[in-house]
């Protein structure tokens, strides 16, 4: 098998436009790919799936341990004819400024895989030259296969920076793209269009790769990529029980889910059942566990304040004590209402008593490990789980429940308590990758059977009554 890590200079540089480029020039050769994305960002595993065909799971030297980082690396990639991860940030950004935890150099030095460099060419000359020299010398440790030029204001411009590095004993130039090109996502305040905005602009998507093949010597550039031994990782114990059926949320507004945390899920017993509340009007038969992801429930205050039927049926699903777990933009659903930027106010499902502001700045963004201090449907008391917080809203009043977070930052100071429990519903701006403490996933299903349990009893109680 082959492997690339795609890594910009810097944010903004665009290795998402050559990582998509590039899954998509590989998939028409008939290659099979198998996509990664470094860091804790949903949004671009998505648009790798949408190319791929199958899912994209993030690798975090934060939220897990190099064993596991390596063990769902080799477990994904295994039968796949090459392996493409993006970075995050720039190669060498990191959660501090001294060492290189955190960052995309150490997650492609734990996999032993070359990096294909990404760099801005707008405003540079000969200069382009001590860039890249710069970061092939500052970790000697670091391999690397090439250079692209992003932002190129001619055919020229790249000709000159060519010769700029070959007279500096430089890395290659893969290729380049010219500003011209106009390859870039779209954005708005929580990051990119999610690939099913995107992937509806099928034009777009075939002229990105039109232009990343026409651009970049992909067939050198995999001529050039050394083999990467795969190591034998144990398959995942099958479940051999009885299943139980927990219903995620997802479409439009609700698109936010590490996949691994499903896959998890599923491999302690779940039946995922998918259900919209933006259009469904109950939740799928036979639930005994809901899921709510983050997503974007301001953009559809409207429409999911008019679906009161199913607002009631979480509600009264909240209230019947069936577990019910919701991150971010679903913890926000749970909230009384949602109150947007121009002051309109949309009822939501009134699980907590909060209501939700939303707002013109950044709210909170950052690693966090959370201390469970309390029984829940995700862990017990001092299990230790690690995940991310990204918003723009904030909660007017504290809900009427329970805290059972105590919330530590990257460097493990503790913040905040958060996290807030009624009955077996538990909800948090925090998303959580299981990974980091499978355990999770476990507590979650065995939650649903013992749900499913009180259930059938209470039905009993009543034929027999």
């Amino acid at each position: 098998m082959k492997a690339i890590c795609v890594a910009g200079v810097h944010s903004g540089v665009g290795k998402t436009t050559v990582t998509l480029g590039l899954m998509a020039c590989l998939r028409r050769r008939g290659l099979s790919v198998a996509g990664f994305k470094v860091g804790p960002d949903f949004i671009d595993p998505g648009h790798h799936g949408r190319i791929l065909g199958s899912p994209s799971i993030n690798l975090d030297g934060w939220m897990l341990d190099r064993k596991t980082n390596r063990d769902r690396f080799f477990r994904r990639a295994a039968g796949a004819d090459i392996a493409v991860v993006e970075g995050v940030m720039g190669l060498y950004d990191g959660y501090d400024g001294k060492t290189e935890d955190g960052s995309t150099a150490q997650i492609a030095k734990w996999l032993g895989i070359p990096v294909l460099l990404v760099a801005d060419a707008r405003h540079m000359a000969r200069s382009a030259a001590a860039l890249v020299l710069g970061f092939e010398r500052f970790d000697p440790a670091v391999s690397f296969v090439g250079v692209v030029f992003n932002r190129l204001g001619s055919e020229r411009h790249l000709a000159y920076l060519r010769e700029a590095l070959e007279a500096a004993g430089c890395m290659p130039c893969i290729g380049g793209l010219l500003r011209s090109d106009d390859l870039g996502i779209p954005e708005r305040h929580l990051g990119l269009l999610t690939a099913d905005e995107f992937g509806r602009q099928q034009g777009q998507l075939d002229r990105l790769a039109d232009t990343i093949e026409a651009a970049l010597d992909i067939d050198g550039l995999l001529q050039h990529l050394p083999e990467v031994r795969a190591e034998a990782i144990g398959p995942v114990s099958e479940w051999v029980g009885g299943r139980v059926r927990i219903a995620v949320a997802r479409d439009e507004a609700f698109c936010f889910y590490y996949p691994d945390n499903l896959e998890l899920l599923e491999a302690n017993g779940a039946e995922i059942a998918f259900f919209s509340p933006l259009t469904d009007d109950e939740l799928p038969e036979g639930t005994c566990g809901v899921y709510i992801g983050g997503g974007y429930p301001e953009m559809f205050g409207e429409r999911l304040s008019q679906n009161e039927r199913m607002r009631k049926a979480i509600c009264n699903a909240s209230l019947s004590g069936i577990p019910l777990y919701a991150e971010c933009g679903g913890f926000m659903y749970l909230c009384r209402e949602i109150i947007d930027q121009e002051g309109r106010i949309y009822p939501m499902c009134g699980c907590f008593s909060a209501s939700v502001r939303m707002l013109g700045r950044l709210k909170s963004l950052g690693y966090r490990e959370v201390h469970l201090m309390e029984d829940t449907c995700i862990g017990k008391p001092g299990d230790i789980l690690r995940g991310h917080e990204f918003h723009y809203s904030e909660l007017i009043e504290e809900p009427d429940a329970m805290r059972v977070y105590r919330i530590a930052d990257r460097s493990g100071a503790v913040q905040r308590t958060e996290g807030y429990r009624v009955r077996r519903t538990l909800g948090s701006y925090i998303h959580l990758l299981f990974a980091s403490h499978p355990d999770a996933a476990r507590r979650f299903t065995e939650s649903a059977m013992q749900y499913r349990i009180q259930k059938s009893g209470v039905r009993s109680q009543e034929k027999c009554g």
